[in-house]
């Protein structure tokens, strides 16, 4: 028998040959080069942004490039985020968040300056997806004459003087709304959405039962809805490919009302029947798709916030036992004089609702639902000592001038009673300022104490713990 010695197979810990380190090398220094090569066009894109001179921009950090500090903004409390640069730099600094460049302002003064003293140099502005969800031609994505005509004709329909007449209808809502939260567990966040989309629709259309594309309308919408904070993905399959499906079928059905309503000339109710009577100087009137814009954008806005807010008015009340029963003494009284007097619920009533009043108030400072908003540089401007180029982001951060302790003592403190006196101008901003405020906030207003009547004077055996 013959043996034949050879050298043992090479185990894992044998040195590579050369052979084959010379093979992968070219691989090896293609990665890197294409790492570097992509590290380097970051820093080329990100340097673009930034302006080409010597002028003083704001102190802050704008974070690794292209992607910023959007990373830290979403791994930290927002607040802490907010806090930490304004400790740091002051009460205007600037940072690089979801793609783009911005300047963060959180003192009352600054804050005036762009969105009312000097408003036309800071135009609102949206990611293009939110846009083609809501509608180009919506109220809110434009500043100048036509921004001018749609917000008169928005706020006639929500000003105290036109929604007065709706209390009625608004307490039906909450009447058959409120009984069926009895003896089971609820979501609060989704019945104050179902409650105040109720609301919405009568605030658009009026008497909602009149047409059958309403309920139409309705299902679209929810459909809608699903899609909007997805990402901006237009692909089968996708939410959003769903939601602009349906905001497609959506317009489609809003334009059939539209005309049937042109037709029949039965334009009254709502805020349709306000843009269909419309006409300006030259007796132009709205077109079919900004009519419908505008519907679809009112809803989106009396919608989903005044929910929040809701939600958060049930969160303090419970959470301060001492003022649930204040605000229940303060709806009994109401309560035995409507009754004594044989009557319904009046404005007039809730006017005199100051303590629930002072709670919603105190709910949207310490709440803060609209934490910031979002305008956009439209030329190169000097503010406050310093440098903005034309197309950087300005964010007013209406929650840090909220939870300013120079303007609300005891930020962290639930206290209705700051509110006895007037806050100081331009630290209290729960529904924006200037031009671009919030039209609809005395409905929004009203839908809450419609219901907080209700709910505390007629639900005093059970517990709001079992809704939150």
């Amino acid at each position: 028998m013959h043996y034949c010695l050879s050298p043992p197979p090479p185990t894992s810990t044998t040195t590579p040959p050369l052979y084959i380190l010379l093979s992968i090398a070219p691989l090896v220094f293609f990665s890197l080069s294409l790492v570097l090569f992509l590290f380097l066009l970051l820093l080329l894109l990100q340097w673009r942004q930034y302006p080409k001179h010597n002028k003083r921009l704001p102190p802050g950090s704008m974070g690794w490039p292209y992607i910023g500090e959007t990373l830290k903004l979403y791994t930290q409390n927002p607040n802490s985020f907010f806090s930490n640069r304004q400790k740091r730099y002051g009460d205007i600094f600037k940072t690089h968040i979801l793609g783009c460049p911005c300047v963060m302002i959180s003192s009352p003064e600054a804050a005036k300056i762009v969105l009312v003293s000097q408003a036309h140099l800071f135009k609102p502005t949206y990611p293009p997806s939110k846009e083609k969800m809501i509608g180009t031609e919506a109220l809110f994505f434009h500043q100048g004459p036509y921004h001018s005509r749609l917000k008169k004709l928005v706020q006639s329909s929500f000003l105290p003087s036109a929604i007065r007449g709706s209390v009625s209808q608004i307490e039906n809502i909450v009447l058959n709304f409120l009984p069926t939260w009895e003896n089971q567990r609820v979501n609060t966040l989704q019945e104050m959405k179902r409650y105040a989309f109720d609301v919405a629709m009568i605030s658009a259309f009026g008497d909602i039962h009149q047409d059958l594309e309403i309920e139409g309308i309705k299902k679209l919408y929810h459909c809608l809805e699903r899609g909007y904070n997805s990402m901006p993905l237009d692909l089968p399959g996708t939410p959003f490919h769903t939601a602009m499906k349906a905001r497609k079928l959506l317009n489609e059905t809003l334009r059939k009302l539209i005309q049937k309503k042109k037709e029949s000339r039965r334009q009254e109710g709502g805020l349709l029947g306000v843009l269909l009577g419309a006409k300006d100087q030259k007796l132009n009137r709205l077109t079919d798709s900004q009519i419908a814009d505008n519907i679809i954008g009112v809803i989106f806005a009396a919608h989903d916030t005044t929910a929040s807010v809701l939600t958060w008015v049930l969160k303090y009340l419970h959470d301060n036992g001492h003022l649930l029963e204040a605000v229940r003494r303060e709806q009994d009284e109401i309560r035995i004089r409507i009754v004594e007097a044989k009557r319904d619920l009046t404005w007039d009533d809730t006017r005199s609702m100051l303590l629930t009043s002072r709670v919603i108030q105190e709910t949207l400072r310490s709440a803060s639902i609209l934490s910031f908003t979002f305008r956009e540089a439209v030329e190169d401007i000097e503010f406050e000592g310093y440098f903005i180029p034309r197309g950087w982001k300005v964010l007013p951060l209406f929650r840090s001038i909220h939870h300013s302790e120079d303007f609300f003592p005891h930020p962290e403190r639930f206290d209705p009673s700051r509110f006895e006196v007037p806050p100081r101008p331009n630290t209290y901003m729960p529904f924006g300022n200037g031009v671009h405020s919030c039209p609809g906030s005395e409905l929004a207003k009203l839908e809450m104490l419609l219901l907080l009547h209700h709910l505390t004077t007629s639900y005093r055996s059970l517990s709001l713990s079992q809704y939150i």
